[in-house]
């Protein structure tokens, strides 16, 4: 996302369509688009503004927010829940319709990760237990 024109150029803009340019004469002598200089100064009649405008989502108001709390007490109560699974009690329990790389992406943000071990049978072979550096004596 790129980064918005400071507050002080916003100002140098307006001043200059204030002193009787048009916006299109301020976008050329500033070298901006014209589409820039003539939203800059419908937000000034509008709003009473030249700052921009927030850029991107504001933090902690998803749609999983709510649920947070039934989110990591369905973590806690079955540490390998799968995704797919969380999200189905999630739609059970509130109504909620949420894909499995969201619930992922929220839970491991709480500090939540699963790491996978080999199944018994993996474990004792030895080619998979080279491969993956495994050893049964450290579990």
């Amino acid at each position: 996302m790129g980064k918005s024109y400071s507050a002080d150029f916003h100002d140098h803009i307006a001043a200059f369509v204030e002193e009787g340019h048009s916006r299109r004469a301020a976008s050329g002598h500033f070298g901006v688009s014209e589409s820039f200089a003539i939203k800059l100064m419908q937000r000034m009649a509008k709003l009473g503004s030249l700052l921009p405008a927030q850029q991107g989502r504001p933090p902690g108001n998803g749609k999983l927010a709510p649920c947070e709390a039934l989110l990591i007490r369905a973590v806690e109560e079955t540490p390998d829940i799968t995704m797919p699974e969380l999200g189905t009690r999630l739609q059970v329990e509130r109504g909620v319709k949420a894909q499995p790389y969201s619930l992922w992406r929220f839970v491991c943000r709480r500090g939540f990760t699963y790491k996978k071990t080999p199944m018994a049978s993996e474990a004792r072979r030895t080619d998979i237990r080279g491969e993956r550096g495994f050893q049964i004596d450290r579990r």
